[in-house]
């Protein structure tokens, strides 16, 4: 596979961002004539600023190669049906998917910063069991978002180049359930995990400093090497019965 060169990888990033190439009303007719055989094909459409919000885009395609996947730079995807989408390089600034179903769907290498748009994507109450994503998301809303059994962590096998990984750096998680969910490695320093289920979660070397846990459910949550250096863990529920707290990094600096 071709890399693209620095210069021209910033190039696309600093682009603006244009008209979308289609309608709402075209989008719905291509998504109307898709089926589970012939997904909806929406790679490398320019869908910035529409209105998708309750559209049934399950199976759709709105990926793309390196850099340029579905722009769906502040699209209103609330509501919507995206189970099993594919939206693997999709630009996602200032998208809104609240309360869209996301379940098993794939955001890998998504692209969030660069070009006008400063807004990271919204996932407020998002269901997203068993999504697989890695991503750029500091600061992000994912409170009330359905993670469980999600893969979000550092895939080793699948990595050989690099390890990438998903951040999460002061991301709003409260409520969250993350049931299950393999977040090894993920960066969630001073992220808000307030009332989270992380109930059997994987934690492997998370990087949870500062993070605020407080009244969560760790239960079977496995910590080994994490980094809980300043994280809240006040009225945490489910202490005893997490997995590898003797060996997190810094437990002695977490608050209690």
């Amino acid at each position: 596979m071709r890399l693209l060169p620095c210069a021209a990888i910033l190039a696309v990033l600093v682009q603006p961002i244009g008209a979308a190439e289609m309608s709402a009303d075209q989008v719905r007719a291509t998504v109307q004539r898709a089926s589970r055989q012939a997904p909806a094909d929406l790679r490398g459409k320019d869908l910035s600023d529409l209105d998708l919000s309750g559209l049934d885009l399950r199976l759709a395609d709105l990926s793309g190669a390196s850099l340029f996947g579905a722009k769906l730079v502040q699209a209103d995807l609330r509501e919507s049906n995206l189970e099993r989408a594919n939206l693997n390089g999709a630009w996602l600034m200032g998208a809104d998917f609240s309360g869209a179903n996301l379940t098993r769907a794939s955001l890998l290498s998504v692209v969030v910063m660069g070009g006008e748009v400063k807004k990271m994507p919204v996932f407020r109450g998002a269901k997203m069991t068993g999504v697989k994503m890695i991503a750029d998301l500091p600061g992000a809303d994912l409170s009330g978002a359905d993670l469980s059994d999600a893969v979000i962590g550092v895939n080793i096998r699948n990595q050989g180049m690099g390890q990438m990984r998903t951040d999460l750096s002061s991301a709003n998680l409260a409520g969250a359930n993350l049931a299950g969910a393999d977040i090894n490695r993920t960066l969630l320093p001073f992220a808000n995990l307030k009332g989270a289920n992380l109930r059997r979660a994987n934690l492997f070397r998370a990087k949870l400093g500062g993070a605020d846990l407080s009244g969560a459910d760790v239960a079977g949550a496995d910590f080994t090497e994490a980094d809980l250096g300043g994280a809240i863990l006040r009225d945490v529920k489910g202490l005893a019965e997490a997995k590898g707290l003797d060996r997190a990094e810094n437990i002695d600096k977490a608050v209690r």
